[in-house]
């Protein structure tokens, strides 16, 4: 399947900012399931580019002087195929199972995946999905319920969330379990025009490798699917993070869409 992406990020200010730093992982790379075709970041000025410990492509962007508005666009095409096999890495996957303050579970949390450890412990990747299914029908998608500050375990309290709060939530109880888990950003292509093509996912070390789980859509990421970033958390792997010096109170407005790159040329 070959996917044109076209994400578009705008920040405003109420009032001018003296200094901002945003850290962008708005590039996805090639692996075994998706080859980027081609790739650009469109940025307020140049940016730098590197990796972080996870592999990820980076971006530091730093604007000087006055300004009260940050845009930031990402595009291109990226061609995707079957994920019906695990993907493998020469990392090791136990930097993993270290919890962080989104993803600490609690001991509802951890009650809840103490009922699978038998089931995992003997089905590995299959018992993992019956996991995400239960955990789907604790938390149902519940837009706006949550925000981006909202911990795995508030979640799972509260019984609602968004991709961000599923993915979090199920990296936690596979993480009580001794299981490997990973938050993903990146896009799903749908052929609903409604649905946010930003999105969020798992993905969970079951023996020969890292299995995805998109607890949101209930079922196991494939073609449709673009990666962006991997990390222990939301913060580790969003698209972008930053800092600023000034501008009083912000409003952020994202948009992306994901299209079938046919279809995007003939709009062209």
């Amino acid at each position: 399947m070959k996917l044109a992406i076209q994400h578009e990020t705008v920040y405003r200010y109420t009032e001018p900012v003296q200094y901002s730093m945003q850290l962008l992982r708005l590039t996805p790379q090639s692996d075994s399931g998706q080859q980027v075709l081609g790739w650009q970041l469109t940025l307020p000025a140049p940016a730098s580019a590197g990796r972080d410990g996870y592999g990820n492509v980076e971006h530091l962007l730093g604007l000087a002087g006055r300004h009260q508005e940050i845009r930031l666009l990402a595009a291109g095409i990226v061609e995707t195929g079957p994920r019906d096999a695990p993907r493998h890495t020469a990392r090791s996957p136990l930097p993993f199972l270290r919890s962080t303050p989104l993803t600490q579970a609690d001991g509802a949390l951890r009650s809840f995946a103490a009922r699978y450890r038998d089931h995992v412990g003997r089905h590995g990747g299959p018992a993992l999905s019956d996991l995400m299914a239960d955990l789907l029908d604790r938390m149902p998608y519940t837009p706006g319920a949550t925000d981006s500050t909202t911990t795995a375990a508030q979640g799972f309290a509260l019984g609602a969330g968004v991709c961000q709060d599923h993915a979090h939530a199920f990296v936690a109880a596979c993480r009580t379990l001794g299981v490997p888990a990973r938050y993903v950003s990146g896009y799903l292509y749908t052929e609903h025009d409604h649905h946010i093509a930003s999105h969020a996912w798992a993905e969970a070390w079951c023996r020969d490798g890292w299995h995805g789980y998109d607890v949101s859509n209930a079922c196991r990421p494939d073609e449709r699917y673009v990666r962006l970033a991997v990390g222990l958390d939301y913060l580790e792997a969003g698209p972008v993070r930053g800092l600023r010096r000034g501008g009083g109170a912000e409003t952020m407005d994202s948009h992306a869409r994901v299209s079938l790159a046919a279809q995007h040329e003939q709009s062209q």
